[in-house]
């Protein structure tokens, strides 16, 4: 199996674009053979019928279970019944701490909280405050709404409790990378109206996914062979959390899911013309959306509903958002999702502060510090975000 696992990986490495200007390159293409060779071996094991490729993907993907840390309290707890991990530090504090909600990455798919371990308690440790992060139902098994609704859930019993974990109610943010930037972005939004629950300070998107419409914007065009993140897989997830089938996925990339009207409507918000220009000088191919075909429409309507897309959310919901914290990642699919937001909360008269790592690639937050060696740019963003928490 581990021979066969090889031999696939040799054969598939050519086929990824690594480009010399990311941090750390030769890293990042020891970190893909690891996830190539893990997915192969997963295809073969499930081949055999002994058990799924992503079964198999999250046990790998699981990380190691760390030890005692001498700064900080961690209990494993359920709000709402849905399971957390709280970090609190344990110096004394003058006063009430700050909170923070962390939905992991992953697609929807993979993550849990052994997976994010060294994040949130870098996080915990390094802006003193109390992180929880929550382990929402995954996908395929949970379909949309499940993450979502388990994110909000989460974070409501928080902003009802803050007074047991010496929490300071004006000092309350949500935060995610990736499907947990997604997620930090749809719980800010469904929050924001709301009088009967402490408002939120703050949300932190991390290389956040945030629309379904367009898989064609320049960075997808520009990145679609990066790691860790590629093309056709950002579909793919997409698709396996809305419906649990990744069926219609060339449908979707080809851009033949979204009625003609409706893609005119999202125009404002959607389009390669409100992303910089400078972002546009590499290798831009922009394509004409295919005929729509309605049956494939039928089964990804849902796309539309900004608590799985937030980009598409009403100018009235996005008025009302805290301000805001976004990074992106040149070499990264999603790198133009979260321009096009950032664009949106500033119209909107939201404030935004934005990160942006030249050298970054998707994902690069959690491997900061992974496996025994760092990525550089992955720890000046996680410093980035840890500033910004200062700041509040």
């Amino acid at each position: 199996l581990a021979a066969l696992a090889a031999a696939a990986v040799l054969l598939g490495l050519p086929s990824y674009d690594i480009p010399p200007g990311v941090n750390q390159p030769a890293k990042l293409r020891l970190v893909l053979t690891v996830l190539l060779g893990t997915a192969a071996l997963g295809r073969i094991l499930e081949k055999t019928g002994l058990c799924s490729q992503i079964t198999f993907g999250r046990y790998v993907r699981q990380g190691r279970k760390l030890g005692l840390d001498p700064k900080l309290f961690i209990q494993d707890l359920q709000f709402n019944e849905v399971p957390v991990r709280v970090y609190q530090p344990k110096a004394t504090s003058d006063g009430r701490r700050r909170g923070i909600l962390f939905f992991h990455g992953g697609g929807w798919v993979f993550g849990s909280l052994d997976t994010y371990e060294k994040v949130c308690r870098y996080l915990s440790r390094e802006s003193d405050s109390v992180v929880v992060s929550v382990q929402y139902r995954l996908a395929p098994e949970h379909k949309y709404p499940a993450a979502y609704e388990d994110c909000l859930n989460a974070t409501q019993h928080f902003l009802q409790h803050l007074e047991h974990y010496g929490v300071d109610p004006a000092r309350v943010t949500v935060c995610g990378d990736s499907a947990g930037g997604n997620l930090a972005a749809a719980v800010s939004q469904t929050l924001a109206g709301r009088s009967d629950l402490p408002r939120l300070r703050a949300q932190i998107l991390l290389y956040p996914g945030l629309q379904a419409l367009d898989f064609n914007l320049p960075s997808y065009h520009q990145n679609r062979g990066v790691p860790l993140l590629f093309r056709e897989r950002a579909a793919f997830f997409a698709l396996l959390y809305l419906n649990g089938d990744a069926l219609h996925m060339q449908e979707v990339l080809e851009g033949s899911h979204i009625p003609p009207d409706m893609r005119l409507k999202y125009t404002k918000w959607v389009s390669p013309d409100n992303i910089p220009e400078k972002f546009k000088v590499r290798g831009v191919r922009p394509l004409r959306p295919t005929d729509f075909i309605a049956e494939v429409y039928e089964t990804v309507k849902r796309f539309c509903e900004p608590n799985l897309c937030p980009l598409l959310a009403e100018d009235s919901v996005v008025q009302q958002l805290p301000e805001s914290f976004i990074l992106t990642c040149e070499y990264d699919v999603l790198r133009d999702d979260g321009l096009l937001y950032k664009k949106r909360l500033e119209d909107n008269g939201v404030r935004v502060t934005w990160y942006h790592l030249e050298d970054g690639f998707h994902g690069i937050i959690s491997l900061y510090d992974y496996c025994g060696f760092s990525f550089p740019s992955g720890k000046r963003g996680l410093d980035s975000v840890v500033n910004f928490l200062k700041s509040l």
